[in-house]
């Protein structure tokens, strides 16, 4: 959710002290069973929305600078965080303050884009923060902002059959109720047919005993298009760390099942906030 204010011309001198003066030795095993491996930056203005592996093990990124014109000219001003399955990449869209719908767009492995709109249910929020695809390819996860008890499921557009296959109309299926409430849920991936790791901005401390959480939400059984009940225990605090002071924003994750590497995304606090920092983490158990 974060809003790209930062000069540009501030880019060049901010990213070097980014990289070399926020450093850290190497963190201990994180509660959950996650050893943090690794760290990378992105320009923020193309990469601080979210991120997801291909299948070649190289990654791609998300912000504000990625929403081509012609979506930003219909009223999609915000991305989020996406996905790639099969070779199809989803996007999640908002829109502004009065959006009566939501839009998922998916560009397929020959480059053709499809446009996918929800009109939004009563008491849905519009907010669309990111899109997370089941390991069968079969449905979409996503989510609302601020306090809630559920995810969002959705037939997977394009991969799903029961969807158009030029884009259209995308109807929700049965949700993912939560037996614990979360809090601004930035993104979400599965680790595993019945498991999503997400990456919360709540600063709160209220509902978890971390400081911007990453939360794992363990489903009953692998989604089928009916509700499911969630799970929801917290895995570790996202790390924080630049030489500029105040406020972080996390966002984006993403776990890359062949290479079995998860990745957070911060947002460090302005001037620095042009470079997101990406956290890399291993399993620490087989």
């Amino acid at each position: 959710m974060t809003v790209w204010k930062a000069s540009t011309a501030l880019f060049g001198a901010v990213t070097l002290a980014v990289m070399t003066g926020g450093g850290a030795s190497a963190a201990p095993a994180a509660p959950g069973g996650w050893q943090e491996s690794g760290t990378s930056h992105v320009n923020s203005l193309t990469g601080s929305q979210g991120l997801a592996s291909r299948a070649d093990g190289s990654l791609l990124y998300r912000g504000l600078g990625s929403i081509p014109l012609d979506l930003r000219i219909k009223g999609w001003g915000h991305i989020g965080d996406p996905d790639i399955a099969k070779g199809h990449t989803v996007d999640a869209y908002q829109g502004g303050d009065t959006a009566q719908s939501k839009m998922f767009a998916v560009t397929a492995p020959d480059g053709k884009r499809h446009l996918y709109e929800h009109k939004l249910d009563a008491g849905e929020k519009l907010n669309n923060s990111f899109a997370a695809v089941s390991p069968d390819n079969q449905w979409l996860v996503s989510g609302e902002w601020g306090d809630q008890n559920r995810l969002q499921v959705f037939p997977a557009p394009l991969l799903n059959p029961s969807t158009p296959p030029t884009g259209g109309a995308l109807p929700q299926a049965g949700q993912i109720t939560l037996d614990k409430p979360v809090r601004d849920i930035q993104g979400c991936d599965f680790v595993a047919d019945t498991r999503l790791v997400c990456a919360s901005n709540d600063a709160s401390k209220e509902l978890w005993p971390e400081d911007r959480p990453v939360l794992q939400v363990d489903l009953e059984r692998p989604l089928d298009g009916k509700p499911v009940a969630g799970r929801v225990s917290s895995l570790f605090a996202v790390p924080q760390r630049s030489i500029c002071s105040g406020s972080f924003e996390t966002e984006g994750i993403d776990y890359d099942a062949a290479r079995r590497t998860l990745r957070v995304q911060v947002v460090p606090p302005a001037p620095c906030l042009v470079t997101t920092a990406v956290y890399a983490y291993k399993p620490t158990t087989g």
